[in-house]
């Protein structure tokens, strides 16, 4: 490729379409017909269904944008700790922590919601945030790999999470208790507008979450401290940077992207917490988002509405007589090409030499 900036949309490109093609080979050697795994994404995120003469339904557009969001966020999560020279795994956990601490502010206050609502996520946004310090601070202080520590928190915070709901009063049937109207992010005009889905205000959490990903990131000297930080620790520490805080709060940044998507959960697509027997796998989503979307805001974006597509596709798969495993078979084969770039990268190479090579001999007899 010529540029930097064009591998960073060829990439993800080729690697979606590769996942997509094997996954279409799968299907033909299992019997099936590949158009209907076309026929159910577009049916997940559009509602087309050409056999009853429906081209766009978008209730199917509002239910794939809401299955897309937490995707979204985690993904921003893991991210950011990765632009930053960490890897935090532990944004599974950090989501249920956000879903938590917003459920005590949704459901033992009773506020405007101007007031309620961003408090409810502020609330989500710290708990992530401080589940993300704990491995931060092991890290920075002890040299404990924050890797092992985020997979042990996640089992914390999960069985943690279900043993406070179970403790609250109004908890009934796994269910916590509902949060007050007054935190909602779902409004009725709002999911009328799509046609009765469960589409809320949390979109709005998106576009902050993603600018503010972009702005710390790429356009402040916080941001760049963060990166160098994580680029050459020795190197940073040498400059005078403090290498320490600088990790801590890189933790804490990313763990708050994860608790907001634990947020959104709460507020918007439930309005309660579930006591869980096994993690939603939000976070761990996250990182296959993050590689997709080449850790760019805009990137991460995109990558999210493919997976959150791919998910909420399972179901229609599944009354197509496709496994609903072939759509996590898909989303692996993207990740795995994206992981393997450099080997796109070298492929793509060696044909623009060879075109290169077929010109310079064209051009060389035109000249004899």
């Amino acid at each position: 490729m010529k540029n930097n900036s064009s591998n960073k949309l060829f990439i993800p490109l080729v690697s979606i379409g590769l996942g997509l093609l094997i996954g279409s080979i799968l299907l033909l050697i299992t019997g099936r017909n590949p158009i209907l795994l076309v026929e159910s994404l577009l049916k997940g995120a559009i509602g087309m269904d050409l056999a009853k003469g429906r081209i766009f339904n978008i209730r199917y557009l509002g239910e794939f944008l809401v299955m897309s969001m937490p995707i979204i966020l985690t993904g921003l999560s893991i991210a950011f700790a990765y632009r930053t020279g960490l890897f935090n795994i532990g944004a599974e956990g950090q989501v249920i922590m956000g879903s938590l601490f917003t459920l005590i502010v949704a459901t033992q206050f009773d506020l405007p919601s101007i007031i309620h609502i961003p408090l409810a996520l502020a609330a989500g946004a710290l708990g992530g945030a401080l589940w993300g310090v704990i491995p931060g601070i092991l890290k920075a202080y002890f040299n404990i790999l924050e890797v092992v520590v985020g997979i042990m928190m996640n089992y914390v915070a999960l069985y943690f999470s279900n043993y406070f709901v179970k403790g609250m009063d109004g908890f009934e049937n796994l269910v916590s208790p509902s949060i007050h109207p007054s935190a909602s992010l779902q409004k009725d005009w709002l999911s009328n507008l799509f046609g009765g889905s469960r589409f809320h205000l949390g979109f709005i959490v998106i576009i902050l979450a993603v600018f503010a990903y972009w702005f710390i990131i790429e356009k402040t000297t916080y941001g760049y401290n963060l990166r160098a930080t994580g680029f050459n620790k020795d190197g940073a520490e040498y400059a005078g940077l403090k290498v320490n805080q600088n990790i801590v709060s890189s933790m804490a940044i990313s763990g708050a992207f994860a608790g907001l998507a634990g947020a959104v959960l709460t507020l918007g697509t439930f309005g309660y917490v579930l006591t869980l027997t096994s993690f939603g796998n939000y976070g761990y989503d996250g990182i296959a988002v993050a590689l997709v979307g080449n850790l760019s805001g805009i990137g991460v974006v995109l990558s999210g509405l493919l997976f959150g597509l791919l998910a909420v596709s399972k179901s229609i798969l599944q009354l197509n007589a496709i496994p609903e495993e072939t759509a996590a078979i898909i989303s692996a084969l993207i990740v795995f090409f994206v992981a393997s770039q450099k080997l796109i990268i070298m492929l793509q190479d060696k044909r623009n030499k060879k075109k290169l090579s077929k010109e310079t001999n064209t051009l060389e007899n035109e000249v004899k």
